[in-house]
């Protein structure tokens, strides 16, 4: 059922969602959670629809905030809302409102979200796109107690990731962490089977993918040893390599689907690790509205790291400290007339060694 509202205010749209309970005979509320999604029109029709396969596990609430810009000066300072409020099947097992504010009313959205809250009920807000730098900070965030962003959808993700962590407070969290909680628990689970050091780890994905950014972050936080960041052309994360100390240990994705997961000394096993849609990512970020710490303590030890690090390298294979040593040896040689043949023999021998590898 749907009830277009115009030129609006909130106490008609709260009127609107009691009378719309009671002519589809549900009056009572069921709901345990208020979802805002604070988007713009393009980006409106996928958000809602992973907001309503995510409201299967969690009936709730769900607040579609739509900001629409005026061109017009004149438009600018005529503020109005106009809503649209949906209930039964229309908006899967809770109730949609969605939102679109005009004029000065753009700048007071908090305002006119605040009255349709549900009561005694945990509020999470939801940027798909173009979330603000300090989310707690934003007027409809600091209405939540969970704030979800998504790093993937920056234009500079990497540098998004800098700007989370300055400006993080409990209860923030991004998706493009949330997708990688599969491999987190792959990992976690076959280091579980072995009784190893782990020396060093190679995560291999696309580049600037923020989740294999974190995923780099939390393995080097977690085990304190390097890690090296490699590039492919994906989907997504490719691959984890982690050295140990009894030999290596290799989950590798290459499809986006099926992963394998190969340990030394035990055969090499195929495992699910499909990328989620966006719903399954919603659907996990609300069964918990607790602060994630450790999504906390990834971001911050990885973008310190990444800030005092130097700059990024290529993907390109590196002369070893060994064949530096000897291509140096070999320049102070060449300096010499009289010891000509040796500097030849120096300067081959970086190859024969490469070559042995």
């Amino acid at each position: 059922m749907k009830i277009d509202l115009t030129d609006t205010t909130a106490g008609d749209i709260n009127k609107a969602l009691v009378q719309g309970r009671r002519d589809i005979g549900t009056p009572a509320v069921g709901m345990v959670l208020t979802l805002v999604i604070v988007t713009d029109e393009e980006n409106a029709y996928d958000a809602l629809k992973a907001a309503n396969d995510a409201s299967r596990e969690h009936p709730s609430r769900t607040l579609v905030v739509i900001k629409r810009v005026s061109r017009s000066p004149r438009d600018r300072t005529t503020s109005r809302l106009d809503a649209e409020v949906r209930v039964g099947a229309e908006a899967g097992t809770g109730e949609t409102v969605v939102l679109r504010l005009y004029g000065e009313v753009v700048d007071h959205a908090d305002s006119v979200v605040l009255p349709l809250l549900l009561p005694d009920a945990p509020v999470v807000v939801w940027w798909p796109v173009n979330a603000p730098l300090d989310p707690a900070k934003d007027p409809l965030g600091a209405l939540a107690q969970r704030r979800v962003t998504d790093t993937y959808a920056a234009e500079q993700p990497v540098r998004e990731l800098s700007a989370r962590a300055a400006a993080y407070t409990p209860g923030d969290t991004d998706l493009s962490w949330t997708r990688i909680t599969p491999w987190r628990s792959m990992l976690a689970a076959a280091l579980d089977q072995v009784t190893c050091e782990v020396k060093a780890v190679e995560v291999e994905g696309e580049e600037f993918n923020p989740s294999c950014e974190l995923l780099a972050m939390w393995l080097a936080e977690r085990l304190d040893v390097p890690v090296k960041r490699l590039l492919s052309s994906g989907p997504g994360l490719t691959a984890v390599r982690m050295n140990t100390s009894c030999g290596p240990i290799v989950l590798d994705r290459a499809d986006g689907s099926l992963a394998t997961l190969s340990i030394e000394g035990q055969p090499a096993r195929a495992v699910a690790l499909k990328r989620r849609e966006t719903a399954e990512l919603i659907a996990e970020e609300l069964r918990r509205l607790d602060p994630d710490d450790t999504y906390a303590s990834a971001l911050r030890y990885g973008v310190e790291r990444l800030n005092t690090a130097p700059e990024p390298q290529s993907t390109a294979a590196e002369p070893e400290p060994l064949e530096e040593a000897a291509e140096e040896a070999a320049a102070k040689t060449a300096k010499a007339p009289a010891k000509k043949a040796s500097a030849k023999t120096a300067k081959k021998a970086p190859a024969r060694k490469a070559a042995a590898k």
